[in-house]
């Protein structure tokens, strides 16, 4: 099996990129097979996908993620048949919960329940996306109509179907998701999966979820790959990410990351990692990450060495790869050796 190439564009830093249309004109030529965004608390995922979509044709725009919190599940659904419509049927609709730091913070919203809000939230997409009947769903977390006794109720809300006819009934959901059972609903009700984490050399901790994945479901991680004869200097921007998510994404009681790595066979470094991060010490909490972990998650080094670590992941149940490139010519060097492999 060949891995699909996919260009991770991520969100923007203080201000755009200046070259992400001509970095997707490109990655479109040499065979990648997506394009994709996300979003945190500044820029949105879903324009830039429509301004890179008005100048290509063929590769897939995605968002990993966007945010269930930003949007109510109607209008994602808007935006995503909007999208498809102007593309020609290449958008991937990637959700995910973000975190309670940026719902509660930057959304007001509350973070409590998040896989049956996550549920919830695709149930209702999907429902828009069918068009077989109106939009009617009830839960604790989404009510459509909204109930005429409800406080501010005018009393006029009825189930109402898209005007739009979907271009595709079957727009692909992906969903980014790290605990188990988060991932497991993945499976049983999106068409893909974004891990965050991902080793295909350690210890399986994925492997009760991925063991009987349905024809056609994808799995795209995303991994740094960066062509260097100096591994170690490599690594250390690896291990820079991995002190920033695993010691101070979070608290010290619930850190999503810190657990990941945990379960990945490094408790006690995620420990340290995470002590050392809080209590300020950001250069020893980078130090204290395993150049074994950093090296698990990604592909650094130079090119013969990428080719071996990239068998492994053709045997994984990871069918594409999602990475970062600097300029074009990291862009043409990840797809020989990826595409090629």
């Amino acid at each position: 099996m060949t891995l699909k190439l996919n260009l991770m564009a991520g969100y923007w830093s203080a201000h755009p990129p200046q070259n992400f249309v001509e970095m997707a004109q490109l990655a479109e030529r040499l065979g990648y097979y997506g394009f994709f965004t996300a979003e945190a608390w500044g820029s949105d995922a879903l324009t830039p996908l429509a301004w890179v979509g008005a100048q290509t044709s063929k590769i897939k725009l995605g968002t990993a993620i966007a945010q269930i919190s930003a949007r109510t599940p109607t209008s994602l659904a808007m935006h995503a048949m909007t999208l498809d419509h102007l593309t020609n049927g290449r958008v991937i609709l990637g959700l995910g919960v973000s975190g309670p730091q940026v719902v509660e913070g930057w959304y007001g919203r509350p973070f409590a329940k998040p896989l049956a809000r996550t549920r919830a939230y695709v149930d209702i997409i999907r429902q828009v996306l069918a068009r077989d009947e109106p939009v009617q769903h009830q839960s604790e977390h989404y009510t459509l109509p909204y109930p005429e006794d409800a406080p501010g109720s005018w009393g006029m809300g009825k189930p109402l179907r898209s005007i739009v006819h979907p271009l595709r009934s079957d727009l692909p959901i992906f969903l980014g998701a790290e605990g188990p059972k988060n991932v497991q609903m993945a499976t049983e009700i999106c068409d893909g999966w974004y891990p965050l984490y991902f080793s295909p050399t350690g210890p399986k901790v994925y492997a009760e979820q991925t063991a009987n994945l349905r024809p056609g479901f994808e799995i795209f991680c995303p991994v740094r790959l960066q062509i260097t004869d100096d591994v170690e200097r490599g690594l250390e921007g690896i291990k820079e990410n991995l002190a920033l998510y695993v010691g101070g994404m979070g608290s010290r009681d619930q850190n999503f990351h810190n657990q990941l790595v945990a379960r990945m066979g490094y408790e006690d470094a995620a420990r340290k990692i995470q002590d050392l991060y809080l209590d300020g010490k950001k250069r020893e909490a980078v130090a204290a990450v395993p150049d074994a972990l950093a090296d698990e998650i990604s592909l650094i080094g130079p090119p013969e060495r990428i080719r071996d670590k990239l068998a492994a992941w053709d045997e994984s149940p990871v069918t594409g790869l999602m990475v970062w490139a600097n300029d074009e010519r990291d862009l043409a060097q990840m797809a020989e050796l990826v595409l090629a492999a």
